[in-house]
């Protein structure tokens, strides 16, 4: 059985001496583990260090081993993870958002192309991610510090099992693990050689995935190693070939799509034509057609006499069809481990991995906005167009006082391209073993781990704002620099034809590259064992001392550092910290063997952690564990938990994030928030022209610690009576209660809701630092990270194993597994609210969620059928076309039980059930043992629910599976 210590570093340790005892995960001795006596029966389960005789503990811990996670046909950690139901919400390469939205205020980037894992719904930075006990270094994309673990940089073929402690265990492992903990457990006995193949696509032809690995491994008497290389590669799907992403929003067509268009759209203040005293509003694009310079009438704007027309919402751009639905991944891995026995009673190990990802995400081409309601906050705010730029049809010049925007999207440069390539290592290198004092053997551990993980990310079809500043500006200044070439945005056919000249974008354009590291380097030592022996059995403990230290850094482009970009603006990160622990743990037995309580164990755990950004922290956690005889077993637990800031969230420089808002201040004349309206100073002739409103985040060095109090509450019932019923050979329920309350959980304000209070009460906490253009328009809304109220959540899992006992058929088993969300409260701005049921901010809680796996297994095939629940979800049908003809809830595509008030509108994700299916064949051949697997996912063609407030593609990535039904066979070779 795999045993492997897991703590990480101080540097003070080697003071501390080699006589710490491991009881880690992985890496005992060998000696132990072929040792005959009772101790080298004991095991280390995830959530204790303490060795213990049984797997099923006090805490609740899901496993899933190697024929689970080939049974699901996924190749990749993050995804098998995600269809937990214990699962929330979390970053997967569905998600093609590569920093064209922005970047989230936490400092850890996008993470293009990387896959995490969010317990309880509690976000992936408070689900602490461990290999063989040891932390794992956090991702890194090349937007930013990461603050999680992605997945895609542990292979899963070096995977035997994972281990999922669904409790916190922040007194165990320190921070993190509010949520729980994720153990993933290496292969290490094996002997032999073996070869998989795998191939798989979806039925539309595209998604072509193929993965294929190689493991050597030997054992002797005093040695192990095991080796593995693996290639990983899935192919992208367009947008445009699945149905609910054809658009930027599902069943609207263009209405929601984007004001950058090919033609351009041009708003500004010309002359009073309707002789009211103020100048008209001009709002006009290009007709479709026009060559050259397009001829401009001002005393009728938009008229027959000349080549525009006024914008409606059907001119907009459909950026959707350039977007992926699914990202491309290419992922290279190479592992190694080995233990040597030096003494009988000492054991040295060692692991490398080096793992290679290049992924690839798309955008549409980078619209040009410009004048004072882009509202970008910067440079492109102030861009005027000047009546000397020989492609200005105007016949004047646009600037601060007539100018009001300009959008452009110049699709002559082709859409933007994000290519990520990303490198982690990792080494561990430790000594174990035992010895013996008095009665007792003791258990020891010294280790020192090292990962690394640096990204770049080269971005292509992006452009440099300061140069089409001097492009659009006079044209005697153009000519003075040297470079320059006057710039025609006017014009520009959707076939991808138009004014912007090869000259034109050499200058404009430019070629972005971003780089972004994280480290940690970890030391511990560890001992457990026995210390005396009670009435009830043996006290046992577990401590040790461990150091760690995190580096991280973001590095955006100069161009974009010096804010010419065109896109969104960034700057550069860079921290480090330091934390020094101690930690005990121990296991007191107070009854054995009586009425009542075949066992009764308390166990206790504490931590003190010192930080050198916050200062020192302790934890301590209590559970008992009550078997009150072999059938029926009681356990609980009351925590204290813990997450420090990270360097993202401390360090992360002001960015933006364009986020899909709904201004109720947009066409305000006779809604109920006209008075208030007018009281922020927004004109009545204010329309909002986009659905995304730029907001700037940040990082926040005054940021405390988040910390939890954490309850469970569970049951283990194995029934006996199934032994004298002839069709059940097993039959065991589980089932747990679970309870997280956190105090001043770091994470920014929503900022719809935000943005709502302002407008609904007028209160300077909600408005302070959200400001407006003369025009009406938000051009800078401050959103940095803060300590919130808080966050509050509860549930509770059921599952169901059943075994029918071998007869001429096969074997027939069933696993059921089940989690209900009974709360999820978020507290903010003195504002509370349930997010139980809804979607909203690309996540969604479901309040249900199962997961039920039928087997037929015979001699040499096999068969299952696995059955995914997803429960229905609410959102809120936020709109910017609200009140308009054009509204969701006009179009029928959401339900309003309030007709005086559109933005109550709701749209309800309904529930899905997803098929799955698996055939084996275990054929007999000589000299080798052979594995054929076939299966079909989704074989029912479940679509997912559209979602209208999500950013791409229709839906929810992180919560639904992709339209389509994906099929795939494997083969295994083993000599």
């Amino acid at each position: 059985m795999d045993k492997n210590i897991f703590f990480p570093p101080v540097k003070k340790l080697l003071v501390a001496g080699a006589v710490f005892a491991a009881f880690g995960f992985n890496n005992t001795t060998i000696a132990a583990e072929d040792d005959a006596s009772a101790e080298a029966e004991s095991i280390v389960v995830t959530g204790s260090r303490i060795r213990q005789a049984q797997a099923e503990g006090s805490n609740p811990v899901q496993v899933l081993s190697r024929e689970d996670l080939e049974r699901t046909g996924l190749k990749t950690v993050g995804d098998i993870l995600q269809r937990l139901p214990a699962a929330g919400s979390a970053l997967n390469t569905r998600f093609n958002s590569s920093g064209n939205f922005g970047f989230p205020p936490d400092g850890g980037g996008i993470g293009a192309g990387a896959a995490e894992v969010a317990l309880r719904h509690l976000d992936a930075k408070r689900t602490l991610v461990l290999v063989d006990g040891v932390r794992w270094v956090n991702g890194s994309s090349a937007s930013g510090v990461s603050n999680s673990v992605d997945l895609n940089t542990i292979p899963i073929s070096i995977i035997d099992r994972i281990e999922i402690l669904e409790d916190g265990a922040s007194s165990i492992y320190g921070s993190d693990a509010i949520a729980g903990v994720v153990n993933v457990i290496t292969r290490k006995d094996f002997d032999g050689f073996e070869f998989n193949a795998y191939g798989g696509a979806y039925d539309e032809g595209d998604g072509e995935t193929g993965q294929f690995d190689l493991a050597f491994g030997a054992q002797g008497d005093r040695h192990r190693v095991f080796f593995s290389i693996s290639h990983y590669d899935q192919q992208k799907v367009d947008s445009f070939e699945r149905e609910l992403s054809v658009f930027p929003t599902p069943g609207t067509g263009l209405t929601r799509g984007s004001s950058g268009t090919p033609q351009g759209r041009f708003l500004f203040f010309g002359q009073d034509n309707d002789n009211d005293g103020n100048p008209d509003v001009v709002n006009l694009t290009i007709n479709d057609g026009v060559t050259g310079i397009p001829n401009y009438d001002p005393n009728n704007p938009g008229g027959p006499g000349d080549d525009f027309h006024v914008f409606t919402n059907n001119d907009r751009f459909n950026f959707a069809s350039y977007n992926l639905y699914v990202t491309p991944s290419q992922r290279t891995s190479i592992f190694g481990q080995a233990d040597y026995q030096i003494t009988d009673n000492v054991n040295f190990y060692a692991k490398a991995l080096y793992n290679n990802r290049k992924s690839t995400n798309q955008a549409a081409p980078e619209p040009i906005f410009i004048g004072p309601d882009a509202g970008t906050g910067g440079l492109a705010d102030t861009v005027i167009v000047h009546e000397t730029n020989p492609y200005n049809p105007f016949g004047m010049t646009l600037d601060s006082s007539n100018f009001i925007f300009a959008g452009r999207r110049p699709i002559e440069g082709g859409p933007r391209v994000f290519r990520q390539n990303v490198d982690t290592s990792y080494i561990g290198l430790g000594f174990n073993g035992d010895f013996v004092a008095g009665d007792n053997v003791f258990f020891w551990d010294v280790n020192y781990n090292h990962g690394k993980n640096y990204a770049t990310q080269i971005k292509r079809g992006g452009y440099n704002i300061r140069r089409i500043k001097n492009a659009l500006g006079p044209l005697a200044d153009c000519q003075a620099m040297e470079g320059c070439v006057p710039l025609n945005l006017f014009g520009g056919q959707g076939d991808g034809s138009g004014t912007i000249t090869q000259e034109m974008l050499d200058y404009i354009q430019f070629i972005q590259k971003d780089a972004s590291e994280n480290v940690i380097d970890t030391l511990s030592a560890n001992i457990s064992g026995d210390l005396f022996e009670m009435p009830a059995g043996y006290f046992s403990f577990a401590a040790g001392i461990e150091s760690r230290e995190y580096r991280g850094f973001f590095e955006p482009d100069p161009v974009v550092v010096a804010g010419d970009s065109n896109g969104v603006p960034s700057s550069p990160t860079s921290g480090s910290y330091e934390v020094d622990e101690y930690y005990a743990e121990f296991k007191v037995p107070l009854l054995a063997d009586v009425a009542a309580a075949e066992e009764l164990t308390l166990s206790l755990a504490a931590r003190t952690s010192d930080y050198s950004t916050f200062g020192t922290e302790t934890t301590t956690k209590a559970g008992v564990l009550w078997r009150v005889t072999d059938e029926l077993m009681f356990r609980g637990s009351i925590s204290e938990g813990f997450r420090a800031p990270s360097i993202g969230e401390l360090y992360s420089s002001g960015s933006r994030f364009d986020a899909t808002l709904a201004d109720r201040c947009s066409d305000y004349a006779g809604t109920q928030y006209e008075a208030n309206c007018q009281a922020l100073g927004v004109p009545g002739t204010y329309t909002q022209l986009n659905s995304q409103i730029s907001v700037t985040t940040g990082g926040n060095e005054d940021l405390k610690a988040e910390t939890s109090d954490s309850q469970t509450l569970g049951f283990v019932y194995s029934p006996q009576w199934v032994n004298s019923v002839d069709w059940i050979n097993t039959l065991d329920f589980k089932g747990t209660y679970y309870k997280h309350e956190i105090e001043g959980a770091v994470q920014a304000i929503d900022a719809q809701t935000q943005l709502d209070l302002c407008v609904n009460t007028l209160d300077s906490l909600y408005c302070d630092g959200i400001s407006r253009a003369s025009t009406g328009a938000i051009n800078g809304f401050n959103n940095r990270l803060v300590n919130i109220g808080g966050i509050e959540t509860s549930g509770y899992d059921l599952s169901i194993s059943y075994t029918a006992p071998q007869s001429d058929w096969g074997m027939f088993s069933v696993t059921w597994f089940n989690t209900f969300v009974s709360e999820y409260i978020e507290e903010s701005l003195g504002n509370r609210v349930d997010l139980a049921g809804i979607e909203r901010n690309d996540s969604g809680i479901p309040e249900w969620k199962s997961v039920l796996t039928l087997g037929l297994n015979q001699d040499d095939w096999g068969l299952s059928w696995t059955v995914r629940y997803v429960d229905s979800l609410t959102e809120d049908c936020t709109d910017f076309l609200d009140g308009t003809s054009d509204s969701l809830t006009a179009l029928g595509l959401c339900s309003n039980p309030n007709t005086a008030d559109e933005s109550m509108s709701k749209n309800e994700l309904s529930s899905r059930v997803y098929n799955d299916i698996q055939f084996s064949y275990f054929p007999d051949v000589d000299g080798m043992d052979m594995e054929l697997n076939v299966g079909v996912n989704n074989f029912l063609d479940e679509e997912p629910p559209a979602c209208y407030s999500c950013s791409l593609n229709g839906y929810d990535p992180s919560v639904y599976d992709p339209e389509g039904v994906f099929a795939y066979a494997s083969i295994k070779l083993k000599f």
